[in-house]
């Protein structure tokens, strides 16, 4: 175990971009297991059944190796049901595995700053897998306005205002973690356009801007596999196009679209299918395809990730 770590740290570390103090440590070389590195704070993932003492034994090993302070624990159960049923304490436990209880740091990616909270439940408060999107935002923003739904803590926003974008609007249906996003933009040195941070179901805010007739220049999807509201229910793998349908309205004419999903039971021939359906009779020119990066997440990666041109 130890030679493992220690092996996978140096070599992930020697590959990774500039300004860069996050990144995923394990992923593929422990069976059901990932490990994520923000600074000097682990987040190990279960994505099988594991006993206390095969997580207490990992959380050692990390702290063996001198790179991490703390390590966090998060068991993520495939059925939803058991998810449900289990709850965030026995799922994420508040407390650190090993080491001392970190309520928050700063990390760094590609010169962006976020901020961490190890103990928030199952998300930390950043998508690694994301790492390569937020790059392409961030150099295709500059002058653009910009549409981020189910933005979470807003990365991309960041990574737009970041990259001079016009105008970055960030949908949610969380306050807390638009609040977050705040946080995460003062961090870099930007002031929050308070309206820009829209607490709501993405569905409901596409069609109060269809309606309106306003449109960006770029707009993001982002959405988890399954999201709820008080309004929707949302599946990827069945919806997506509907989504899809809904953003290209706000698309404006030479607009950018980014369609993400890291549902890894959904192919990438049926992601396309979603999006194609979605887009229908617009013209459209697809630009880009990519995934998670090759530095750090096995190849291929569930997250899929397409740029088209509207």
């Amino acid at each position: 175990m130890d030679a493992l770590l220690n092996e996978a740290l140096v070599r992930r570390r020697a590959r990774l971009p500039a300004e860069t103090s996050c990144f995923r440590w394990i992923d593929g070389e422990l069976p059901g297991v990932t490990i994520d590195l923000f600074a000097d704070v682990a987040v190990v993932s279960f994505y099988r059944a594991a006993a206390a003492d095969e997580a207490s034994g990992i959380g050692e090993a990390l702290r063996s190796t001198g790179a991490v302070r703390s390590v966090y624990v998060k068991h993520r159960p495939r059925e939803a049901k058991r998810a449900a049923n289990e709850g965030a304490s026995v799922l994420a436990p508040a407390e650190p595995l090993v080491g001392e209880p970190v309520s928050e740091l700063e990390v760094l990616e590609q010169g962006l700053r976020f901020v961490i909270r190890p103990a928030n439940g199952l998300s930390v408060g950043l998508y690694l897998d994301a790492r390569d999107s937020r790059r392409w935002v961030r150099e295709h923003a500059k002058g653009r306005r910009v549409l981020n739904l189910f933005s979470y803590t807003c990365g991309f926003g960041v990574a737009a205002r970041v990259g001079g974008a016009a105008r970055a609007a960030n949908v949610d249906a969380s306050r807390k973690v638009l609040d977050w996003g705040e946080v995460n933009l003062a961090k870099n040195g930007l002031t929050a356009e308070r309206f820009d941070f829209i607490a709501g179901d993405s569905f409901d805010w596409l069609a109060r801007f269809a309606k309106k007739g306003e449109q960006f220049d770029l707009v993001v999807l982002d959405p988890p596999g399954f999201a709820s509201t008080k309004i929707s229910r949302f599946t990827a793998a069945r919806d997506y196009h509907q989504l899809v349908a809904a953003a290209e309205r706000v698309v404006a004419p030479k607009g950018l679209l980014l369609s993400m999903c890291n549902v890894e039971a959904l192919s990438v021939d049926e992601f396309d299918a979603q999006l194609e359906r979605g887009l229908g009779s617009r013209k459209s020119r697809r630009l880009k395809s990519f995934g998670a990066s090759a530095v750090d997440f096995q190849q291929p990666s569930a997250l899929k990730c397409v740029v088209h041109e509207l």
